[in-house]
């Protein structure tokens, strides 16, 4: 019942009150890169996320520990995927524990790593992320020591929710895993749409040989060099 004489004049209206709804649980993939965390997040903008992926800043946040800033980053998106968040599981897991968790792998170690070496040739040396997380800006020369990073890494996770299978999904799409097992795991219906390969590129050298790589990595790279600069020349004339 209005409480005052303006009021119960009807010359102003009361708000009604704004009950706050729930915050959607954070989503976080905690794959490695090179284990189709691009699909993961295709996926995930299909289902109207906004969705984080690889953040320099934040990664050199990372680096320096800065818990804070990443929280803040974090609380502006619903899902992440690739650098930083997979190094730092535990502490969003203590942050927001509502959260979901999702590993994805490589149907072995060795398609894992053959991926890591041809991404390094197309854009290495990768001094900024690789460096840091495996020790090497260029992985070839160096495969047992990534090996062993990606299934320490992997494991990790697994032990550190093992008494809470209901927060972590593993999934490797190689293996026939697709969006409805993706979709189970977090409510959400299948979208519709086929399954993808949202970062497939070119076939580069794969192999582990740290010399050869080099020579690749100079050959596609100026290649690549080469091809923008002749797009770009077609395109500027095309607008004259």
């Amino acid at each position: 019942m209005p409480s005052s004489p303006i009021e119960r004049s009807g010359l102003i209206r009361i708000a009604p009150t704004l009950v706050s709804q729930p915050a959607k649980p954070k989503i976080f993939g905690i794959g490695l890169n090179k284990t189709g965390t691009k699909t993961m997040g295709h996926y995930f903008r299909v289902w109207g996320f906004r969705n984080q992926s690889f953040d320099l800043g934040a990664f050199r946040d990372y680096q320096q520990r800065d818990w804070e800033k990443l929280f803040a980053l974090a609380e502006d998106s619903d899902t992440f995927e690739d650098w930083p968040w997979p190094l730092m599981f535990r502490e969003l897991d203590e942050r927001f524990p509502d959260a979901r968790f999702i590993l994805t792998v490589r149907s072995s170690p060795e398609v894992w790593f053959r991926s890591l070496c041809k991404m390094a040739v197309r854009m290495g040396p990768l001094n900024d992320f690789e460096k840091h997380v495996y020790g090497f800006g260029m992985p070839q020369g160096r495969k047992q020591e990534h090996i062993e990073i990606y299934e320490s890494h992997n494991r990790a996770v697994e032990d550190h929710f093992r008494d809470r299978p209901e927060k972590l999904l593993r999934i490797c799409w190689e293996d026939g895993d697709g969006p409805e097992k993706l979709g189970q795991f977090l409510g959400l219906e299948e979208p519709e749409i086929e399954p993808v390969h949202a970062n497939r590129s070119l076939e580069v050298y794969s192999g582990n040989n740290l010399a050869l790589a080099h020579c690749y990595r100079f050959g596609f790279q100026s290649w690549w060099r080469a091809r923008e600069w002749w797009c770009s020349r077609k395109k500027s004339s095309g607008k004259k």
